[in-house]
């Protein structure tokens, strides 16, 4: 047997034995063990908001996770479209090709520019969205408020990640970890501040949480720049692209970026959709849905860091023309990915109203959430399986399929189980997140079919 028909044969295969299998798992743990770092204190900044809303009011809680949901799923759709700079920068880091290195880098900020823009707009419509959709008229309201406040933090927030994903790949994690710190201290400071009227702040509830955010965000990338001048001037300083090469460029954004944006829009707007669907029952089943997604979203920093990790490891394999590095840092990631959301679904399982009173006081809430978290156990392998393995396709330049089936596992069968199960069904909001769990399960089974198939063929650089 040829040495190309056993690694077909085998599509993770190593020739490096388990030295090197090691020594993978130590470069993923140092690379990974700071992004997922930064993941949660990221996802902090709404872990803090949710809590400290639910000490207003059930109805001031509602709102800001609606608000929130709503907003996120536009800001996490262009996001998307920025992750395009893990394989190219790290396909261009992983060459030696500095160039390459300085014109994508240039490219991604006139991208988070671009999407502010672009963006925002849509979000001045948040009202007649509520309404639409039949939130209950309180809860709209105050949401609308909490929407409009956040605009001014968008340009801060697309910014920072065209810088993080840039660094990510670069392997230089230190200045994010500064600015996440810095911009979660800034949020904590100001939500006590701003909703709670200390210091002779006005008290803004709802509002002042998202002046909050807003602020924090651009202090994040404040410091995140500040921090990582010198590297970053060192590629902005480097010789421009001649003439011409913009176009090709874009026909690589496009290629590599429109796919990575439709599928994280894809399950994004799943659990938008979820939150949507979840208003007509209740501001109860509302707020303790917030805080179920809340907790089940914090647990999914881990792998979506471990994503991002695996998305650089094995980008930087392709581009340096090793694709049993590659294969090798797929297995491991995956194995990792899987095996930290052993550790969420247990406690989900075992502590649910533990978790749940950590938010708010009211009964009705806690019940909500407590009934919901087992249902985010059962599906927290498969989380962990579908983000890890979009970061390993992500990684090899391989976004259009993924995006294809995320759409199919999300939409074809995730939101009509959900919908057929908490209305007709009768089965309330644990319904809507059993919907969840089919299309998550659907969609991590279908990436790790395509990562096999993947990994049997030829691995060759994107750009």
């Amino acid at each position: 047997m040829s040495s190309h028909e056993k690694e077909a044969a085998a599509p993770f295969a190593d020739a490096g034995g388990t030295r090197s299998w090691s020594r993978e798992l130590r470069e993923l743990g140092a690379l990974a063990g700071p992004v997922v770092f930064v993941q949660l204190g990221l996802m902090l900044t709404s872990v803090v908001d949710t809590a400290m809303l639910g000490r207003v009011s059930e109805t001031a809680q509602a709102a800001g996770a609606l608000g929130h949901v709503f907003s996120m799923a536009l800001l996490w759709m262009g996001s998307g479209l920025l992750m395009a700079l893990d394989p190219l920068v790290a396909q261009a880091y992983g060459a030696r090709d500095e160039r390459a290195l300085a014109r994508h880098l240039r490219e991604g900020l006139a991208v988070a520019l671009l999407l502010t823009v672009v963006l925002s707009l849509p979000l001045l419509g948040a009202r007649w969205v509520f309404e639409w959709t039949q939130q209950p008229p309180e809860v709209a309201e105050a949401a609308t408020a909490y929407v409009l406040r956040l605009l001014p933090g968008n340009g801060g927030f697309f910014l920072f990640l065209a810088l993080r994903q840039t660094l990510t790949a670069l392997g230089a994690m230190r200045p994010i970890v500064f600015a996440m710190l810095a911009g979660n201290l800034v949020n904590l400071f100001a939500n006590w501040m701003l909703i709670f009227g200390a210091l002779g702040a006005p008290a803004l509830g709802v509002e002042g949480a998202a002046w909050a955010t807003s602020l924090s965000r651009w202090v994040m990338v404040g410091v995140l720049w500040w921090a990582a001048k010198p590297l970053l001037g060192r590629y902005l300083a480097a010789p421009r692209a001649p003439r011409g090469a913009w176009r090709e460029s874009l026909r690589v954004w496009v290629r590599v970026g429109l796919p990575i944006m439709a599928h994280v829009s894809a399950e994004v707007w799943i659990f938008s959709v979820v939150g949507m669907l979840m208003g007509p029952l209740g501001s109860a089943a509302l707020a303790g849905h917030s805080i179920a997604l809340n907790l089940a979203s914090l647990s999914f920093m881990v792998p979506l860091g471990i994503a991002a990790a695996a998305a650089v490891r094995v980008g930087r394999a392709v581009g340096a023309g090793d694709p049993a590095g590659a294969r090798r840092a797929a297995a491991v990631s995956l194995s990792c990915g899987m095996g930290v959301m052993c550790v969420s679904a247990a406690t989900f399982a075992f502590l649910p109203e533990l978790l749940a009173s950590c938010y708010t006081d009211a009964p009705t809430t806690i019940a909500v959430a407590a009934s919901l978290l087992p249902v985010a156990a059962a599906f927290q392998i498969f989380d962990g399986l579908q983000v890890v393995g979009s970061g390993v396709l992500r990684g090899t330049g391989d976004t259009k399929i993924p995006a294809l089936l995320a759409l199919l596992g999300y939409w074809g069968l995730g939101l009509p189980a959900g919908y057929a199960l908490a209305y007709p069904g009768g089965l309330g909001p644990a319904g809507l997140w059993w919907g969840l769990s089919i299309g998550l399960g659907s969609v991590g089974l279908l990436l790790l079919a395509r990562i096999v198939r993947r990994m049997r063929g030829e691995l060759r650089r994107v750009a």
